[in-house]
């Protein structure tokens, strides 16, 4: 009797040890978990939903979208080569940009050009905490809606770099994530007939063309804008091309 009563106890002892070890791992998973969407994550398919980087096909459209944290005397020679070629963008602001560039803003607006977010800082946002997302872009909404009267419905995070948080924060506040089709890497490359070539070489409708008010961009953007008109290609705000656009890209 005593050797089966060892053995017995032996069972749930050991039974109970297993429990425990199990019910331990599941609590470190979860934690885990937890903390891994918190810094961001994986981007889960519903929330990419309301990712786009371009338009749809047959919009007969194309979307220059200028990032803006600089370079203020270049933005007036963009916006007037984008008036004498009748042609309209989006310009992604920096919040900070913004605050000391208000006439400059205004003018952006008055020409008839859209305004999209680009954080109020220009920071990492796939590093960022969701408070620290929801704050960024917040704040560079808080300040362009005090200086023109309209607050962005467009954020394009600085690098293209986005996590879950950035996809919640923008969600939370009634936004579209922006990111681009083509890139014309004119923020590091100085050569204006790369910029051409990067933004017109096997362009379509529907693309989002990235780029920034540099020299080089400004000296390529007349004829960028030539090619595009003998292409059948009308350049619109980023807002005009996705009302032609049924889903996200």
């Amino acid at each position: 009797m005593k050797r089966k009563t060892r053995k017995r106890s032996a069972n749930r002892y050991g039974m109970a040890t297993a429990l425990t070890n199990f019910a331990l791992t599941l609590i470190l998973f979860a934690v885990g978990v937890a903390c891994f969407y918190e810094d961001g994550g994986t981007v889960s398919a519903a929330a990419e939903e309301n990712v786009y980087r371009r338009g749809g096909a047959g919009t007969g459209t194309v979307c220059l979208m200028f990032n803006v944290y600089e370079n203020t005397p270049v933005v007036y020679e963009i916006l007037e080569i984008l008036r004498e070629e009748n042609a309209k963008a989006t310009f992604f602001v920096g919040g900070c940009w913004a605050d000391d560039n208000e006439r400059c803003l205004n003018d952006i607006k008055a020409a008839g050009h859209e305004t999209g977010n680009h954080g109020y800082f220009h920071k990492d946002h796939a590093a960022l905490s969701l408070k620290q997302n929801k704050e960024e872009i917040e704040n560079c909404n808080l300040i362009a809606e005090k200086l023109t009267g309209t607050k962005p419905t467009l954020f394009a995070p600085p690098s293209g770099a986005y996590g879950k948080n950035t996809l919640i924060a923008a969600a939370a506040l009634k936004m579209k994530v922006i990111l681009w089709s083509r890139d014309t890497v004119d923020w590091r490359d100085h050569d204006a007939s790369l910029i051409f070539r990067r933004a017109t070489e096997k362009t379509t409708d529907g693309d989002f063309i990235l780029m920034h008010p540099t020299k080089q961009t400004a000296a390529a953007l007349k004829d960028v804008l030539a090619y595009y008109r003998t292409h059948s290609l009308k350049a619109v705000t980023v807002s005009e091309c996705l009302l032609a656009t049924a889903a996200p890209q």
